[in-house]
């Protein structure tokens, strides 16, 4: 069991920044029929989610959440010492997003700035590598940022995915503390299961895979270089193997689900939601749930859930949160730690976007 417990290392902020603009899942009735629609959101939950701009990439919104931080917490840029960037949409295919955010930020060269490429799984491998670099150097602030845009690898007459996904982006600030401070957590990965849900053009393995759409065996078209994803499969691991490790994970740290203030899971579907909290017999109302508004946004899922539940409190008490994200790889993982309130921020709106990352000739370099 890959477990890890960390001491005297803390969460102190997390915001999240979603695109402007709005796509009711309603919207989709004159393409798919409003039966099939409806069925829809009655099974997913999800009635909206946010859409990026063309040029808007995920960098873009887990800027603006970084930026966030920095002005609330008025943080001294060189004190920052590592930046994490985990997704799988990146900027380009090289250089690493996190070297471009190291830039846009101001941070220095004694940062440690790389990217981590996984998707629902991103944000508790990204804090958990996070805090092993700190507590074994002499590291003392870390950003961690994961985000997704999703909307822009889904075809757009796929019925399964795109009323489904949503684009967001957060951020969240790792300190070393004298507090009593504890992160602990478990890390799990099923790679016979990396068909599951799979983007299998554009990479490297596939260089001449057809661009035209086709008929996959979901019934859904697509091309390959959209998301497919096998939902049987899918919902058979996260009833599964997820409960299976979060119940590993409460006996390994002694603890059971009372003493835990929320459950801040990967926002799957509303169906998946009411299945874990039915197996680890949960109070639907300590599950944090915000994809009817925003959709499932993979990496940025598990922070954006707190900021939708907790941003607008205003209030100085610490919560215990036990979160889990999990989805594609197969990859997943469960963590806890203890959060304050005020170090929790609002969902805010972004349009803004990296113009002098957009290069279409050698005169843009």
């Amino acid at each position: 069991m890959a477990f890890f417990e960390f001491k005297n290392i803390k969460i102190s902020a997390i915001a999240s920044a979603v695109p402007k603009e709005i796509v009711k899942t309603s919207d989709y009735s004159e393409l798919f029929g409003n039966e099939n629609v409806q069925k829809f959101i009655e099974y997913t939950g999800v009635k909206e989610h946010r859409k990026a701009l063309k040029n808007q990439t995920a960098s873009d919104l887990s800027y603006a959440a970084a930026q966030k931080i920095i002005s609330e917490k008025n943080i001294d840029l060189q004190s920052i010492e590592l930046l994490i960037f985990a997704a799988h949409s990146f900027d380009y295919k090289r250089p690493a997003t996190a070297c471009v955010l190291h830039k846009r930020l101001g941070l220095n060269k004694d940062c440690a700035a790389f990217d981590v490429s996984l998707g629902c799984s991103a944000f508790v491998y990204a804090l958990q590598i996070a805090c092993s670099m700190m507590s074994s150097s002499s590291l003392s602030r870390a950003l961690v940022l994961v985000g997704e845009t999703m909307t822009k690898v889904v075809y757009q007459e796929d019925k399964s995915s795109v009323m489904l996904f949503g684009d967001a982006g957060s951020a969240i600030l790792l300190e070393k503390t004298n507090e009593d401070s504890q992160i602990k957590g478990i890390l799990k990965t099923d790679g016979n299961g990396y068909k599951s849900i799979i983007m299998a053009a554009g990479g490297f393995r596939n260089p001449d895979a057809l661009k035209k759409p086709m008929l996959f065996l979901d019934g859904n078209y697509r091309t390959l270089y959209n998301t497919y994803m096998n939902g049987q499969d899918v919902f058979a691991f996260s009833i599964s193997d997820v409960p299976k490790t979060i119940k590993e994970f409460l006996e390994k740290t002694q603890t059971s689900v009372s003493d835990y203030d929320c459950f801040a899971f990967h926002q799957a579907n509303q169906f998946i939601h009411k299945q874990l909290a039915k197996k680890l017999k949960i109070d639907l109302s300590k599950l944090l749930l915000c994809l009817d508004r925003f959709g499932n946004t993979s990496a940025s899922a598990i922070p954006l859930a707190l900021c939708d539940a907790y941003g607008s409190k205003n209030e100085d008490k610490e919560i215990n949160v036990l979160m889990s994200g999990f989805g594609v790889g197969l990859s997943w993982g469960t963590f806890s730690a203890k959060i304050n309130i005020n170090d929790i921020y609002p969902i805010f709106e972004t349009d803004e976007y990296f113009t002098e990352g957009i290069i279409n000739s050698p005169e843009d370099l």
